[in-house]
């Protein structure tokens, strides 16, 4: 049983390569090109402004499936979402054609071998309109999180829903050519050839499938997750400039008002400690409001915090 090896950063690319040719395409889909001579992984990434980390990621997890303690949280997703649209290209535009061509070359012109190609035309469409979804709405969705935006019409779970992998088709299309096709001499050469295309097409987009679920998606998550707090963030903060700016600045007196408030007393408690009336207090929490714009407790504290009103140590949670 072959010795698993995971690859790490120095390890010379010519190496990796000579180890294990099926990671080829994954340079190509890197936009790593021939040629690097004896430079290691990093070198050659990072001479091709290609994340080391999620190189390494995706050629180990290729290499060897399962867990290789990746940490999703260091993926690149400028880099994998490269990987992912260069790997759509080469599936599209040249896998699916190839093999088509192939079997039209091994087949005859019989009922049976036209249904044949029926068949893998249906797979071929089945994948094709998978993979134009995730170009048409889960990559601009991907690229405008990474711009910063923060879309509301789109998620993740959305995505994972709808992805799948259109494979009984496939499946199909190899179990009749096993099982109903006898060929001799060349013609038998031939459809061997195809069947063997074929398995290696089925690898490859499980493959493509498990980088998608293992790394795609939790990186989206986790850049979902980013984004939609620092839109919350900047949402704040440019409230509470905008007031600022208007010229609506608080009184002493009001910021006195608001300190006693996150600090939870009542109407009459904050009139006995500034000894004014309560009737006063009223007043001046409707004067507050109508400057900050903010009317519930929770917005008054993160006020408070963000204006160095008072320490966060000092409010109850």
């Amino acid at each position: 049983m072959k010795t698993q090896k995971t690859y790490e950063a120095n390890d010379k690319m010519i190496s990796l390569i000579r180890d294990n040719y099926n990671v080829l395409q994954s340079l190509g889909s890197f936009g790593i090109k021939l040629g690097f001579g004896d430079k290691t992984v990093k070198e050659v990434c990072e001479e091709h402004q290609v994340d080391t980390y999620t190189f390494l990621a995706i050629v180990n997890f290729t290499i060897n499936g399962g867990n290789n303690g990746e940490d999703t949280r260091r993926i690149s997703v400028p880099t994998l979402l490269k990987y992912l649209k260069a790997s759509h290209d080469y599936f599209l535009g040249f896998q699916l054609p190839s093999i088509r061509n192939g079997l039209q070359g091994a087949l005859g012109q019989n009922s049976i071998d036209q249904l044949i190609l029926k068949i893998y035309d249906e797979y071929a469409h089945a994948i094709t309109v998978h993979m134009k979804y995730e170009e048409k709405m889960v990559f601009p969705y991907v690229e405008e999180l990474l711009r910063g935006g923060c879309p509301n019409n789109y998620n993740v779970d959305t995505y994972s829903k709808h992805h799948r992998q259109e494979s009984e088709k496939l499946r199909e299309l190899k179990s009749i050519i096993l099982r109903y096709l006898p060929a001799d001499g060349l013609h038998n050469h031939r459809l061997s050839a195809m069947l063997y295309n074929i398995y290696n097409n089925e690898d490859w987009l499980r493959l493509h499938a498990e980088v998608e679920e293992r790394f795609f998606m939790p990186a989206i998550r986790e850049l979902e997750q980013k984004t939609r707090q620092d839109s919350v963030t900047a949402k704040i903060s440019n409230m509470i400039s905008l007031n600022t700016e208007n010229g609506d600045s608080l009184s002493d007196r009001e910021k006195e008002v608001i300190v006693s408030l996150v600090q939870g007393m009542s109407n009459k408690e904050i009139a006995d400690h500034l000894n004014i009336s309560p009737n006063t207090v009223m007043t001046h929490r409707r004067n507050i409001a109508s400057k900050l714009q903010i009317h519930s407790p929770a917005g008054l504290t993160i006020y408070a915090i963000v204006n160095n009103l008072v320490d966060i140590s000092t409010i109850r949670m």
